[in-house]
């Protein structure tokens, strides 16, 4: 399959499993920002990895990715249902701490605080 239509498929994928995790009402996907941050697709279609960023929650990603592997059947089939295709790949979802990496080095730049007095001073005159 060639990667241009393989993108493609991977971001209507992508699309229609954020649809289905919104409109699931378990209480483990609540209470937090969950994200799909990316959704990549073997090119023989057999597997699909899910890139979850759950930020704002105090048990951190693994009860999500939890709940979302134990209800990856029923995503698949919804998944194959919706998109009109006959056999979905497998999903496996996968905890992408990227956005907590980045926050994390966000704080430690702002904790260095430079200050603009240790600048060169102009020449005096």
């Amino acid at each position: 399959m060639p990667s241009k239509n393989q993108g493609r498929l991977a971001q209507d994928m992508k699309r229609e499993v954020i649809a289905i995790i919104d409109q699931m009402k378990d209480p483990r996907l609540t209470g937090g920002l969950l994200t799909v941050t990316r959704l990549d697709v073997t090119p023989d279609l057999d597997l699909a990895r899910v890139y979850i960023s759950v930020m704002g929650r105090e048990g951190g990603t693994a009860p999500v990715v939890a709940a979302l592997q134990k209800a990856s059947g029923h995503v698949r089939t919804e998944l194959s249902r919706r998109m009109h295709i006959r056999k979905a790949p497998r999903l496996e979802f996968v905890a992408d701490d990227g956005a907590a990496y980045a926050a994390h080095i966000n704080e430690i730049l702002n904790g260095l605080n430079i200050s603009k007095d240790n600048t060169p001073d102009e020449e005096e005159e």
